[in-house]
């Protein structure tokens, strides 16, 4: 019995011992793109930061039921809004979350055959960050953005929710989205385009930046309606910050 005792004693401290160094490499990963300038990144930073980021969501939308027309958020990354405030269901009010990567090239549209929704990722694509890990990731397809708007692009859509007049249909998205800051009118896209790339298309959202986004405002929400999926979810604009700045 005693060398039992001390196997499930050693068993534990090595538990402990492998959880702390995968926090320890994780802390290192995620301080690699604060503490490198730009020019110093590799592309496997640039990759990391595009999947790992506080400017990037990789996430399960909710869908619209067939029948009925009404909404299900059903494995959804995020939360809506409900009309109180900005709480988020079981995540304290103001609860953090960062969903899971995935980088958008290559990315799986799971469930584009099968009726269950795929897993997308957003991205707010004006931000500084943002362009230059694009540019060391060498994703030349990267949407092209103005100095005037922030973007928001949504990688990992089934093709077949983006069919027919893409005019028709760059209205209609326009018309089902909108930014949510707390005790404020919701914020409009001005613009959307669909853009076709070789790994699938992309939508992005322009939001004029003369109706400025603050650190005040604290947190983000994006809410958009493609086809039948609903997208939600929350950019925190104090994590948002690079070298200093918040980046957006």
């Amino acid at each position: 019995m005693i060398t039992s005792r001390w196997s499930y004693s050693a068993a534990s401290v090595c538990l402990f011992a492998a959880a702390v160094a995968v926090a320890s490499d994780n802390n290192e990963a995620d301080a690699v793109w604060k503490s490198k300038q730009i020019p110093d990144w590799t592309e496997n930073d640039a990759k990391d930061f595009l999947t790992e980021s506080p400017w990037v969501k990789t996430f399960t939308p909710g869908m619209k039921q067939a029948s009925t027309g009404s909404q299900s958020r059903r494995g959804m990354g995020g939360a809506g809004m409900g009309g109180v405030g900005l709480g988020m269901p079981g995540m304290g009010g103001m609860g953090r979350r960062y969903p899971g990567g995935g980088y958008p090239n290559g990315q799986s549209q799971s469930g584009s055959n099968t009726g269950d929704p795929p897993k997308l990722t957003l991205r707010w694509e004006s931000a500084l960050p943002v362009r230059s890990a694009e540019l060391k990731a060498h994703d030349n397809d990267a949407p092209t953005i103005d100095e005037k708007h922030y973007a928001i692009a949504v990688y990992g859509i089934p093709d077949r929710l983006l069919n027919g007049d893409t005019k028709k249909l760059q209205d209609q998205l326009k018309k089902e989205a909108s930014i949510k800051r707390d005790g404020k009118k919701d914020f409009k896209p001005s613009s959307v385009e669909v853009l076709e790339r070789p790994d699938g298309p992309v939508v992005v959202y322009f939001f004029p930046n003369s109706t400025e986004i603050t650190k005040e405002d604290r947190r983000a929400e994006f809410d958009a309606t493609i086809g039948r999926l609903i997208l939600t979810q929350s950019f925190f604009i104090d994590e948002m910050v690079w070298q200093g700045k918040i980046e957006l």
